[in-house]
């Protein structure tokens, strides 16, 4: 029997940085019931720990991640079941943007439908230059609603309506241009491409980081004032905290600063 652990591998290092791997390959990683529950129990563990700086996801195979099941959702034809399943995704999407730390989406193969998906909702995203991306559903004839959600929120709203209008694929450089990924690399040095975001992001005072993060998405979601109303309290807290207090007098004294 296929467990949680077969499903999402995790593997953690010293400095805090978790990578949760999915492992289904044969089925180009797609997102089954049985793969956002393994996902969503990890990212809840993460959310009890406060060791973990950094979140990566990856992916084995040549897929990133293909999207819902189709094989499985046409098993329970019921608008029930369907909002059940469209529900659990976005509570996991949404669980990405909620935790405390960044989280980066490693893409080495395609992303399509919801696996674009994911790849919008997470924080940061480096690609392979051999990676593709669409969100293709509307060529079965079902509109990439949910996707849209995320899509629209990291491309311009022209740019995300032509891939959800007419489903094709495109490039992942054109996905660097777009703003859909942060960098792309070529597939031998993908590992490197990551770990030099994720060195750059070490460096940061993890409270800094952690305020930034819940702030950066409420301000998106709020009219201007309110959102100069929210950055406003954020900074003000951040600016109390030892490490900016440290990094502030640091730039003063010219030195570099010791957060140790």
């Amino acid at each position: 029997m296929t467990t949680h652990a077969d499903l999402v591998l995790r593997s953690d290092d010293s400095r805090g940085v978790c990578t949760l791997t999915l492992n289904q390959s044969d089925s180009f990683n797609a997102l089954s019931q049985a793969m956002l529950s393994a996902l969503q129990q990890h990212i809840k563990d993460l959310t009890q720990q406060d060791d973990v700086r950094v979140l990566i996801i990856a992916a084995k195979g040549k897929a990133f991640c293909a999207g819902h099941d189709l094989k499985e959702m046409r098993t329970q034809p019921s608008q029930e079941y369907y909002q059940q399943l469209f529900k659990q995704c976005a509570s996991f999407m949404m669980s990405l943007q909620t935790l405390s730390v960044p989280v980066i989406a490693k893409i080495q193969g395609i992303a399509t439908a919801a696996g674009c998906q994911l790849v919008a909702q997470c924080d940061l995203a480096v690609a392979s230059s051999k990676a593709r991306f669409a969100v293709s559903g509307i060529k079965l004839g079902l509109f990439c609603s949910t996707p849209s959600v995320a899509l629209s929120r990291n491309l311009s709203r022209k740019a995300a309506f032509e891939m959800l209008v007419t489903g094709d694929f495109i490039s992942a450089q054109n996905a660097l241009i777009k703003g859909l990924v942060n960098r792309v690399a070529e597939p031998e040095d993908l590992d490197a491409a990551v770990e030099s975001l994720v060195e750059s992001i070490l460096k940061k005072p993890a409270v800094a980081l952690t305020m930034g993060k819940a702030l950066f998405y409420q301000q998106l979601e709020s009219g201007m004032s309110n959102a100069y109303e929210q950055a406003a309290h954020t900074m003000a807290c951040n600016m109390m905290d030892p490490s900016a207090l440290e990094g502030v007098q640091a730039f003063i004294d010219k030195r570099p600063p010791n957060w140790s």
